[in-house]
């Protein structure tokens, strides 16, 4: 029983980074919680054996990292939409991928990998959906590489112990992975905090524009350059045009939908019901000129899974007070 007591006491308070590294690594939530579980079985049943020569995070991190990579060994690389192809030129429903090996990024709940708010603007910029879908084009090692070295900081001599391997080898991955990168991720630095008031307002015009069916005020919201990704399917759409074309479609009558602000991926969410069932949850990208991307993910049970009702509540106020 001392043996449990401790190794709960030391390790439990890295819980949380943990499912934030694993959910790095493999884009997926669920796989990413079944990570964070095989590391503390793999974890407890060594802790006879642990000689604290690295500590006690380092060595979870060895664990963690290891499990994800031998996950991966098995798996294709997940996807948003915009990487599977050309946008879409008419309002046609978006299909499933051809390919039945593709497998699409999953959004992530902030309360399940936040504990620390001091940590807190460092792990929502490095859990962006953005980000996350740029990292699966990396392979595995280099994934792993540089989310140790330029995530979580980890000195390329702790890394190289992880990975049973030199530190000049942790170098030049390092490397090859930054130019890897930088040729797919987007630019991080204009995406709006999603407590900024300029992310805030950005939400209530998209609230209010499905909750009173007011398009003006989706308009509003859009960049000129904004996308709208219908994530599990292959469909994309482009441009302010394109996406006010299928906003109108979609908002119906007034009081048809439902919506409660949530942040996912570090960004400001929105859980969303319609006609009092669940629908999903829609993930924005503000930044000071206007939404870049919403992220549509159409999976009635992301609604609970966020810790939502699973009928719709009373109306809400973008800004979290009940009206």
């Amino acid at each position: 029983m001392e043996d449990e007591a401790e190794f709960a006491d030391r390790t439990e308070p890295f819980r949380k980074e943990l499912l934030a590294h694993c959910y790095r690594m493999l884009a997926s939530v669920h796989e990413a919680e079944d990570a964070v579980q095989e590391t503390y079985l793999r974890a407890w049943r060594s802790w006879s054996s642990f000689e604290g020569r690295s500590s006690v995070r380092v060595w979870l991190y060895r664990i963690a990292t290891n499990v994800s990579l031998t996950a991966l060994e098995q798996r294709s690389r997940r996807a948003l939409p915009s990487g599977l192809g050309a946008p879409a030129t008419d309002l046609s429903p978006g299909v499933p991928p051809d390919d039945p090996a593709v497998r699409f990024v999953e959004p992530i709940a902030e309360a399940l990998v936040v504990s620390d708010p001091a940590s807190i603007v460092t792990v929502r910029e490095s859990l962006r959906l953005a980000l996350i879908a740029a990292l699966q084009y990396l392979p595995p090692k280099q994934r792993a590489v540089l989310i140790l070295r330029e995530v979580l900081a980890f000195p390329a001599a702790e890394v190289a112990t992880m990975l049973d391997t030199s530190v000049a080898a942790v170098k030049s991955t390092l490397q090859r992975a930054r130019a890897r990168l930088d040729s797919t991720a987007p630019s991080q630095g204009e995406v709006s905090a999603p407590t900024d008031p300029e992310s805030l307002a950005l939400l209530d015009d998209y609230i209010a524009g499905f909750e009173n069916a007011d398009t003006a005020a989706l308009e509003r919201a859009l960049r000129a350059d904004a996308a709208i990704e219908m994530v599990g399917t292959t469909a994309w759409f482009n441009g302010r045009v394109m996406c006010m074309q299928l906003l109108a479609s979609a908002v119906g009558a007034p009081g048809d939908w439902r919506m409660i602000p949530l942040i996912a991926n570090g960004q400001p969410a929105v859980g969303a019901y319609f006609k009092g069932d669940p629908y999903g949850v829609a993930v924005l990208t503000p930044t000071p000129t206007g939404l870049t991307h919403i992220h549509v993910f159409s999976t009635p049970s992301l609604v609970t899974y966020f810790g939502l009702p699973p009928t719709a509540p009373a109306p809400y106020d973008a800004r979290g007070d009940s009206c």
